[in-house]
């Protein structure tokens, strides 16, 4: 009777080990892989994590990362968590793990560990800031999605990085940019520096007109913060030049700043180029005889 009951127990434990959800070894009774170790896992039983904040990989920094590999090895390797019998999810490490598969490796070590979809995703995302060489946005857009999807506030989430307050703040304010200058700030056309002042500006178009214009003209982060005082409370009209010869000079910011100042009071898109020997050359445009009139009659009130 005891025997019977002592086998009956063993059988329902047996059951709760052998569950897909519950089970922390795997199916065959071969070296037990325990949650919270490192184990050489098989490639094929590892799924891609669904959560990676980074969409796109660099495919030469994986081909460097895999003659990496076959030279010395995975030094750290990556983290899984346990979805069943011997199935596991990518928490983080995937140029790794593409890597590896580049090499056509069977196996890479794993850290075991289990997790819910909110802690993967917080995982996923804590480990991608803190280790990958994201740009701006994609930093931006993980801070927005731990906070949203994880239910944190920015204090909570930057407590969570190690990262002020107002750190997770200017970062999120990138969002508020146009795609057009997210995209530039991605591509590294203009710095962070920059996109912070013009997140101080209302109005799209002015933005995007200053935007063109320091990438056009190379303005520092100064001249832009002084552009976007000066033009607070008036609109900005691009000045983007096309390209000129090796002879001309690229105009200095207070000469900028007197064309932009001038294109404002007549209303007209002013162009203005100056060679190496001082010589240019201002071109105001016209359509008619009242616009030419009207011209000379602005520049001589």
């Amino acid at each position: 009777m005891m025997s019977n009951r002592r086998n009956a127990l063993g059988r329902g434990l047996s059951a709760i080990l052998r569950s897909p959800n519950t089970d922390i070894t795997n199916n065959k009774n071969e070296e037990s892989k325990l949650v919270g170790t490192i184990n050489e896992i098989s490639l094929g039983e590892i799924q891609i994590n669904p959560f990676q904040p980074r969409v796109k990989f660099d495919e030469d920094k994986i081909y460097e990362l895999s003659q990496s590999i076959k030279e010395l090895g995975i030094i750290q390797p990556i983290t899984v968590r346990k979805l069943g019998y011997n199935r596991y999810q990518l928490i983080s490490g995937e140029r790794r793990f593409k890597a590896s598969k580049t090499l056509n490796l069977r196996t890479i070590p794993a850290y075991i560990r289990i997790a819910n979809d909110e802690q993967m995703l917080e995982m996923a995302l804590v480990e991608n800031i803190q280790r990958e060489n994201l740009n701006p946005i994609e930093i931006a857009i993980s801070f927005q999605r731990l906070i949203k999807e994880c239910s944190l506030t920015q204090e909570e989430c930057g407590n969570k990085l190690g990262k002020q307050r107002s750190t997770i703040t200017n970062f999120l304010r990138l969002l508020k940019l146009p795609l057009e200058i997210q995209d530039g700030l991605k591509r590294q056309k203009i710095s962070v520096g920059h996109a912070r002042a013009l997140i101080n500006i209302n109005d799209t178009t002015k933005q995007l007109n200053i935007f063109n214009d320091i990438i056009e003209n190379g303005f520092s982060v100064r001249e832009v913060e002084q552009l976007v005082k000066d033009f607070a409370e008036r609109d900005y009209n691009s000045t983007v030049r096309k390209k000129q010869d090796k002879n001309t000079e690229t105009l200095l910011f207070s000469h900028q700043k007197m064309l932009f100042d001038l294109s404002k009071s007549l209303d007209k898109r002013v162009q203005l180029t100056k060679n190496k020997k001082g010589n240019g050359k201002i071109i105001i445009p016209f359509s008619n005889d009242d616009e030419l009139t009207s011209i000379f009659n602005k520049i001589n009130t």
